[in-house]
């Protein structure tokens, strides 16, 4: 059982409950310290104080003043009136990340709603209901308003959900589990809607698929290297030393390692080439930087998971607005993560270029196919990857820039979050068959050194591919493979890290 405290939920544990369904409960310490910050609103609602978003109205109405026997329909019209989203609905697991990351920070204690809207979204983690969640709508401050006004909805017994395979009006969803809805009273509409989940959510999975990805470039990499029987010369320790990125330096280990005991590299050591391609020779530089870009983007997002990021929040007697709900912290470095892996998909396609190019690829067979010329082998290959990397190229064009004025331009700056939340994830998924072609590629490749083998190591990674597509024998239809490959590659079955 995970208990949310709002102070230490990792990336890890995110993928633990939405993919694995591990089931969460409140922490007892988080629970006292959100009762103490609810009698805090509670005690100043009956003062003649003005809070935003409790007694007043929201945005461009923040000065609308709200009478007291009007406070819950204030906070039930905010949830309504702000589930506006459009679009593909996001993925369950999303979904999932989404309402445990909002559980996690209304129980920091700082949000001054009850515990049982905590308990209720843990509640329905548990059960796996799942609000039907639009996926655009949200331009990232205040927060993920459409995105998490739709999953409120379901709270209220309003909206619809997911359950047992079954879209589901919310309140027969919550039923379906044995759960109720609740009424919001003061402040918790407004303290469900507020914040960068949604984004966040998007951006953690992501970005874990991310980094098995530039782990799998590495042993990719190596593969093609030793199939155009190419030198690790430019992966020595010492030159990476002498410049010493932490990326890089991984990744020239990696592949240092991965070629060690090559018997393709011992056949050609006095061949007299002197240096490699960039594609291959400063793959540790092209792949470290990739790494040392979703480094920053796990550092920010392990920041945000224990953040309070709705508005306005409670510090003792005392409530303060500010705008800790704006997405510009997350919103670039995931555009930059985007942009990391538009860099991963084009040396990665470079390489597949490579292999099947009869002009650079060091003897193999004309496009790696058998009877070149009555057979195509290999070539559509990397034309569908070409294909791709301009896919990613494409979404490597920042979203964070792209502010435009909402709420009567009271929110006159906002961050499109959101939207480099889903750009990266699209990225992710171009760059994975990307990497799964080149290590299609690489492998017939490899089957033409025979009967010399590359290193141990990297000879896993070899076989890894070859058990979800065969040797090419003759032409035949390549999309099956490439989805073999590449779910390969998104369970890790390539993701050989050195030793």
């Amino acid at each position: 059982m995970l208990e949310l405290d709002g102070e230490s939920l990792t990336l890890e544990q995110v993928r633990g409950v939405a993919l694995d369904f591990e089931p969460v409960a409140l922490d007892p310490e988080a629970r006292r310290r959100m009762e103490a910050s609810r009698a805090a609103v509670e005690q100043l609602l009956l003062g003649d104080a003005v809070v935003y978003g409790v007694n007043t109205g929201v945005g461009q109405l923040a000065d609308v003043r709200i009478e007291a026997g009007d406070l819950p329909r204030l906070q039930l019209n905010l949830v309504r009136s702000h589930a506006a989203g459009v679009g593909p609905p996001l993925e369950d697991a999303v979904v999932r990340a989404m309402m445990l990351i909002r559980a996690n920070v209304l129980a920091k204690g700082l949000s001054g709603i009850r515990p049982q809207v905590a308990e209720l979204l843990c509640g329905m983690l548990n059960r796996a209901v799942h609000p039907v969640t639009p996926s655009r709508g949200s331009v990232g401050a205040s927060g993920d308003l459409a995105p998490l006004a739709h999953m409120a909805l379901v709270l209220v017994g309003e909206g619809e959900a997911r359950a047992g395979g079954d879209r589901l009006p919310g309140r027969e969803a919550l039923a379906r589990a044995g759960l109720a809805p609740i009424e919001l009273e003061a402040k918790e509409g407004i303290s469900l809607l507020n914040g960068t989940q949604a984004m966040l959510a998007v951006g953690c999975l992501a970005l874990l698929e991310a980094e098995t990805l530039v782990e799998t470039a590495d042993v990719v990499c190596a593969l093609t290297l030793d199939a155009l029987r190419g030198t690790p010369a430019a992966f020595d320790p010492r030159l990476h030393r002498a410049r010493p990125h932490p990326g890089q330096a991984i990744s020239a280990r990696n592949l240092a390692s991965l070629l060690e005991g090559s018997e393709i590299r011992a056949s050609h050591l006095e061949c007299g080439r002197v240096q490699d391609a960039y594609s291959l020779r400063c793959a540790p530089q092209v792949h470290g930087a990739v790494r040392d870009a979703l480094a920053q983007a796990r550092r920010a997002f392990s920041i945000e998971l224990n953040s309070a990021t709705d508005n306005p929040l409670v510090f003792g007697a005392e409530v303060l607005s500010g705008g800790n709900f704006h997405g510009q912290p997350l919103a670039i470095p995931m555009d930059t993560a985007a942009v990391a892996l538009a860099a991963l998909a084009g040396i990665s396609e470079r390489r597949a270029e490579r292999l099947v190019n009869p002009q650079l690829n060091e003897g193999l067979p004309a496009f790696l196919a058998g009877q070149a010329g009555l057979e195509s082998g290999l070539m559509m290959l990397q034309v569908t990857a070409a294909a791709l990397a301009a896919q990613t190229r494409l979404l490597a064009t920042p979203a964070s820039v792209h502010s435009i004025p909402t709420s009567g331009n009271k929110e006159d700056f906002v961050s499109m979050g959101m939207e480099a939340a889903l750009k990266f994830a699209q990225a992710v998924d171009a760059t994975r068959q990307v990497l799964a072609i080149e290590a299609i590629c690489a492998a017939q490749g490899l089957d033409y050194r025979l009967p010399l083998k590359t290193g141990p190591r990297a000879q896993e990674g070899y076989q890894a591919v070859r058990s979800a597509a065969p040797s090419l024998r003759q032409d035949r239809p390549l999309s099956g493979d490439i989805a073999a490959v590449t779910e390969l590659i998104r369970r890790g079955g390539l993701r050989l890290t050195s030793r």
